[in-house]
């Protein structure tokens, strides 16, 4: 596996992107999104195991309009500015450019996946409802059924027309995102005219599947990864 950093154009200005790479041939791409603390280690390192599992692997530094970086876990006041200047129309900026990107090195957007966590799994149906790619999988994204604490409307009302395969996974135990929520989803998205699942997890928190942080449960996360590469198997072959 080989890693490196890129700068893609959008027109929002240049804009960093980790990119990880398989030895083998890859068998499709696939768009990571950070949570909301940006791409540190932990982005990183899901990253890289995209590629472990055979796909061109790339995530995008979408605070750069506020100069980028990253925020550590434990203090919330270091997010929020990092918002600056980020809308859903700059989100959607952000990945196209990243899809451009992995145009050019040869993947069609039907062969182009998109996983995402937090804030980041919110993106993922932001995309699918907006833009049609491969599959998209959203790992604890708040902000979908209603809106959240994150400056963005809700996207409930976009299921009956989503053009990307969703897939959601959600913890029961997550503050943030109530399960009642969840189910009125679950209600709407069987309107989709693609493939969409909701997968809830009984004794997870927010955050589950990152593992450095105190809500990782390690059941619910290895479950979760293998479901999103089975998504992602399924629908973009």
């Amino acid at each position: 596996m080989s890693e490196r950093w890129v700068t893609l154009t959008t027109a929002d200005g240049p804009m960093e992107c980790y990119e990880a790479t398989p030895d083998a041939d890859p068998r499709g791409a696939v768009i990571v999104i950070q949570e909301a603390f940006g791409v540190n280690d932990h982005i990183q390192d899901v990253t890289r195991r995209a590629a472990a599992a055979g796909y061109l692997a790339a995530a995008p530094a979408i605070f750069h309009r506020a100069g980028g970086g990253t925020a550590p876990y434990d203090d919330f006041s270091q997010v929020m500015p990092l918002f600056e200047g980020l809308s859903d129309d700059g989100l959607l900026v952000d990945v196209d450019a990243t899809i451009a990107h992995l145009g050019t090195l040869g993947f069609a957007p039907e062969h182009i996946g998109i996983v995402g966590f937090c804030m980041g799994g919110r993106v993922t149906f932001l995309v699918a409802a907006r833009r049609a790619l491969g599959a998209a999988v959203g790992f604890y994204g708040g902000g979908i059924a209603s809106s959240g604490f994150l400056p963005f409307p809700a996207l409930i009302d976009e299921s009956a027309t989503l053009q990307t395969p969703w897939l959601g996974l959600f913890g029961d135990l997550d503050q943030s995102i109530p399960v009642e929520g969840v189910e009125e989803l679950r209600v709407a998205l069987a309107a989709a005219p693609v493939a969409t699942e909701i997968v809830r997890y009984p004794d997870a928190e927010h955050g589950f599947h990152c593992d450095a942080r105190p809500a990782y449960h390690e059941a619910s996360a290895k479950d979760a990864w293998a479901r999103a590469l089975d998504w992602f198997a399924t629908h973009l072959s």
